[in-house]
């Protein structure tokens, strides 16, 4: 189904065809491109929300500065559709997100207009300094860096570290706050709260925008010489102390809030801060959604819907073969509540993810011991701890690949001091349209190597409650990873009695001759359905899922090395320092030799498609576990025993 763009958009294939409208066609634009993303997104699928509530930004942006030598830095990425389409890839956008299409984020291999890689939030900031300090020290004193930050992106610690430093810099870097009161879900916490406050200011804004209004208009009258405008902003702030604005204590000039959908507005302000130099803040206020009525109504739902009517608004939903199986997510959500009901002290947090991770549900039962606490994974973790020394089970939500941007406090606050923090790591293995930023490759690893941490796996529904029932125990005194993937699992009967696991047991899910297939985590489905598919050709492999990478089952590991020569390791992640590595580890210290072929994701990035075709693509699926169970099963070798 062909989409076509609107008919000024239809003609922008780059900044420079934007420029040539007058300003007053704008408005135009932004209707035509608006109403673009709506029809692609609606047939292909992909973020939505955030990117309607920045089309007049994006429009004023690439009219205004001159891309890509000016440099803009998008955050959080999901929010830069608008500016991809502007920016030649208007044609390709159907396939925004789909396998060898583009990514749904910016990214500098894919186009030059793309100055920064920005998957995960809140890393604009530091980035656009960091290049508005090397364009200073090469004299590039014209060029401009804008820091595009909002959708929640604000509310972590590194935006806050990189304005602290900006402040004392004379980098020419514009901060562009989008406050849309909104991440994925509504935004938390005292930042917030502060942002409400300072758009109704009486004493700060008002005050300053009748002072400017005198001049003529906002940031300086066009009459009045660059000196006498600094001497009335003197005295404005002289009038109003710098304490009462948190953007100017730290010593970024302070410009709005202004209404992000007045693209004239926008225009008008963005000329006028390019001649200002230095490090500056302009608050815009957006709606998340704008332009399509139910996504403004319900951000939180719309923030990345899948395919739908445009028209009536129904979102399509998926379709299977067998009965659905809920999704790993659900399957936590619903389990600690069940946990929390018995177990007074079990409490849950997750950093800005409650619907994504579904800890949502306890948050609407239990508000007193369920909490997001915004953007903050480090904060999350180590807020984990504290709560983990007054004798608290704590369930800390993360998805995998956020849990990266932790690792310090996961090793000094937590196993350092092995505190029993329950780290569920959602969204481990590939993760599909998001891409190499949100792959949970590298958790088994990363955690793997830190003394204390226990690191777990379930292969389905049931072996999750089972580990999530297990970790709450008294008896489990260490730090413990329950790693699961995004999305559906494979029972749809999965509420089922919950008990307890030993830590560091394994389960022989079938006996075979020769070939021994170990399995972590949910790639055992993969295993069990490879060996049905050779049943018939006399193959018979043996299946053990391993449930614990750390501590392994050592006595379990023993029986395979005893029993079979031909060994196949299958995990979702990366096969270097993975499961794989420490079957090898524990061969090599045994002294056991054998056939191994270690299965996971290799050492590369992996990107974006769907998990079906990404699995396939680096050949851990079945059909490729099939292939390797029939090259193993028609190569002989001999005998070998312990040492």
């Amino acid at each position: 189904m062909e989409i076509k763009a609107g008919t000024l958009l239809a003609e922008i294939n780059s900044p420079a065809d934007l420029k040539k409208l007058e300003r007053e066609q704008l408005h135009q634009v932004c209707d035509e491109l608006r109403q673009y993303i709506i029809d692609v997104v609606s047939v292909h699928g992909g973020h939505f929300a955030a990117s309607l509530g920045v089309i007049e930004l994006s429009v004023a942006l690439h009219y205004v500065f001159n891309t890509p030598y000016d440099q803009l830095v998008w955050d959080v990425g999901h929010q830069a559709y608008g500016h991809k389409i502007l920016t030649g890839r208007r044609d390709l956008f159907s396939t925004n997100r789909k396998y060898h299409g583009l990514s749904g984020f910016p990214k500098r291999t894919e186009s030059e207009y793309d100055s920064f890689g920005v998957g995960h939030s809140s890393t604009s900031i530091s980035a656009a300094l960091g290049m508005a300090m090397a364009s200073h020290y090469k004299g590039e004193t014209d060029r401009q860096h804008v820091a595009i930050i909002g959708d929640g992106a604000m509310t972590a610690g590194l935006a806050f570290e990189a304005m602290n430093h900006a402040g004392i810099e004379k980098s020419n870097v514009l901060i562009i706050l989008n406050d849309n009161c909104m991440s994925i879900d509504p935004n938390v916490g005292a930042l917030k709260e502060y942002l409400t406050d300072i758009t109704t200011s009486q004493t700060y804004n008002k005050v300053r925008d009748e002072f400017w209004n005198a001049l003529g208009k906002l940031p300086m009258g066009k009459s009045f010489s660059r000196a006498m405008a600094s001497k009335m902003e003197a005295a404005l702030k002289g009038m109003v102390s710098k304490s009462s604005n948190l953007f100017e204590a730290l010593q970024l000039r302070y410009f709005g809030p202004i209404d992000g959908h007045n693209i004239t507005k926008l225009v008008d302000t963005l000329k006028d801060l390019k001649d200002i130099p230095g490090p500056k803040i302009l608050h815009i206020k957006t709606v998340k959604g704008k332009g399509y009525e139910l996504a403004e109504q319900d951000q939180t739902k719309w923030h990345a819907p899948g395919l739908f009517d445009k028209m009536t608004g129904e979102i399509q939903k998926k379709k299977f073969d067998l009965p659905q199986a809920p999704k790993y997510q659900d399957v936590f959500g619903y389990t600690i509540i069940e946990l929390a009901e018995k177990n007074p002290k079990i409490f849950g947090i997750t950093p800005a993810m409650p619907s994504g991770s579904s800890l949502k549900y306890m948050m609407e039962q239990m508000p007193d011991r369920a909490f997001d606490v915004g953007i903050c994974e480090q904060h999350a973790v180590t807020l984990s701890a504290g709560m983990a020394t007054q004798g608290m089970k704590v369930f800390c939500n993360i998805y995998s690949s956020f849990m990266q941007r932790a690792y310090d406090m996961v090793v000094h606050d937590v196993a350092i001091q092995n505190l029993p923090v329950i780290f569920c790591l959602d969204r481990a293995g590939l993760v599909g349209e998001d891409g190499p930023t949100h792959h949970g490759c590298y958790d088994i690893a990363f955690m793997r190597c830190i003394p204390n941490m226990i690191i777990s796996a379930p292969m389905n529904e049931k072996e999750l409650r089972n580990l999530m029932y297990t970790a709450q125990l008294d008896s489990t005194s260490s730090p413990i990873v329950i790693r699961y993937p995004r999305g559906e699992g494979v029972m749809p009967e999965w509420k089922t009695e919950m008990t307890e696991i030993t830590i560091g047991t394994g389960r022989k899910l079938k006996d075979g001759k020769d070939i021994a297939i170990l399995s972590f985590g949910h790639p055992g489905n993969f295993a069990a359905a490879a060996i049905r598919d050779v049943k018939s050709e006399g193959i018979n492999p043996a299946h053990y899922d391993m449930r614990f990478v750390k501590p392994l089952d050592e006595v379990m590991l023993h029986e395979v090395f005893t029993h079979y020569q031909k060994i196949i390791t299958v995990e979702d992640g990366t096969v270097v320092g993975g499961f794989g590595s420490a079957i090898l580890e524990f061969m090599n210290e045994h002294g056991y030799q054998a056939e191994v072929k270690i299965m996971g994701i290799p050492d590369r990035l992996v990107e974006h498609g769907s998990p079906k075709q990404l699995y396939e693509e680096i050949g851990i699926d079945a059909n490729h576990l099939a292939i390797a169970l029939r090259q193993m099963a028609s190569v002989s070798v001999p005998q070998l025993t312990q040492q």
